[in-house]
């Protein structure tokens, strides 16, 4: 177990190390780095994050227990092993009364191939963007995940199928994946949310509609390069279900995709990061008519963030970080709509976050950002309570937020 923790906390954020078979990992990935390099056949570790938010519009607090994870995993022999992260969000979960989530984050089993190559088979995490494989607290600034990747990415996206990693041996730096996993179900699209209601992680997954991913991650020198895509059906129904609905049938029937390209720079105590991605929904006008849930054709989100180590001012060769940042955010949850669809310039949003993030050893953080956001006006057609029965909505609100994070 002290072997397990020197690796995880000697990992430095997204540098591209290679494990003892040189397959490109990261920090999420360094639990099981860990796991293969360990002495011992069974390994515990986890992380997790707490947040305290001041509401400055409203005046009002909240503090919450935001995920807690338990990474179990266990070492068959050199080539097969298995990992699993089970997480309970917003502290607990108790009947009859609204609660946090009790779900698996993964749960797999890693076959290794060769020292270049290996294929994870179960509940697992693409390659999609920055934070929704390499999600742990101690690698990104700012309490909470950046918003383009919870809504137009919908992080962390898992979903139950088979997926090759590799890294070519003709060009230095070049690492690829190929996987196959279940589709999405258009039929539990939320307004306003994207794809994100429709995914099935893991539980009771119509496999009669299918999805690839794939996605090619470069490293030159102190820069990650990524591009990955997402192509899948969405209405896993038989074809007189189909039919009756006025849906495409088929394994890639209804199609969803997504596509993103992301880039990361890290050098001397600067780190830079930028991400953009693209979600298309041809049918969503076919999706409205079936369930009536004002699903967007196109929604679109992208960022840019800046930081620097302060602590690099006064000693270059310190191990601690304590970065000050800032991130500009904007994204169009309904870009495209269809004949049938609503507009709502609510969805239009722009956050602008700034802060410090403390890490006085790779395995601990402490953060405290502020977050403005401004959003367009709410269409009045779709408030179900508008005011004053409600409180009155405002197109630009700020927070504070201070937290705590861990991973071992």
């Amino acid at each position: 177990m002290t072997f397990l923790r020197s690796i995880l906390l000697s990992a430095a954020a997204l540098s591209g190390s290679l494990s003892v078979y040189g397959q490109v990992l990261t920090q999420e990935d360094s639990l099981q780095a860990g796991l293969i390099s360990s002495e011992k056949s069974t390994v515990i570790s986890g992380y997790g994050e707490a947040k305290y938010q001041y509401d400055l519009r409203y005046n009002t607090a909240a503090a919450n227990l935001t995920r807690g994870v338990m990474f179990l995993g266990h070492k068959f022999n050199d080539k097969i092993a298995f990992f699993s992260e089970l997480e309970i969000e917003d502290a607990k979960i108790e009947g009859g009364e609204e609660g946090g989530e009790l779900a698996f984050e993964q749960l797999f089993v890693k076959f290794n191939l060769n020292k270049d190559i290996y294929l994870n088979a179960g509940l697992f995490i693409p390659r999609i963007g920055i934070i929704n494989e390499n999600h742990l607290p101690t690698t990104f600034n700012g309490n909470d995940r950046p918003y383009t990747e919870t809504w137009v990415i919908p992080a962390t996206w898992r979903e139950l199928g088979i997926c090759l990693y590799g890294k070519s041996n003709k060009l230095a730096g070049l690492n690829y994946t190929l996987g196959v996993v279940n589709g999405l179900s258009s039929a539990n699209f939320e307004y306003g949310e994207g794809i994100r209601g429709g995914r099935f992680e893991g539980s009771n997954a119509t496999a009669s509609n299918i999805a690839v991913t794939g996605s090619l991650l470069y490293y030159l020198e102190n820069i990650r390069l990524q591009v990955s895509g997402y192509y899948g059906g969405s209405a896993g129904l038989s074809k007189r279900e189909a039919d009756s609905l006025q849906l495409n049938y088929g394994a890639f029937g209804t199609p969803v995709m997504l596509t993103e390209a992301n880039v990361q720079y890290y050098n001397k105590g600067f780190s830079i990061r930028a991400l953009g991605a693209l979600v298309q929904i041809p049918d969503a006008e076919k999706i409205n008519l079936a369930y009536g849930n004002n699903t967007p054709g196109m929604l679109f989100g992208g960022y840019g963030e800046i930081g620097y180590n302060l602590l690099k001012l006064f000693n270059k060769d310190t191990r601690r970080n304590c970065t000050l940042f800032a991130r500009y955010e904007y994204m169009d949850l309904n870009n495209k709509i269809p004949e049938n669809g609503i507009p709502n310039d609510l969805l239009i949003k722009s956050f602008l976050v700034g802060g410090l993030t403390y890490q006085p050893l790779k395995g601990v953080i402490v953060k405290a950002d502020y977050v403005f956001r401004t959003t367009g006006e709410p269409n009045p057609a779709l408030i179900v309570n508008p005011f004053p029965q409600a409180q009155p909505y405002y197109t630009s609100n700020g927070f504070f937020n201070l937290g705590i994070g861990y991973s071992f």
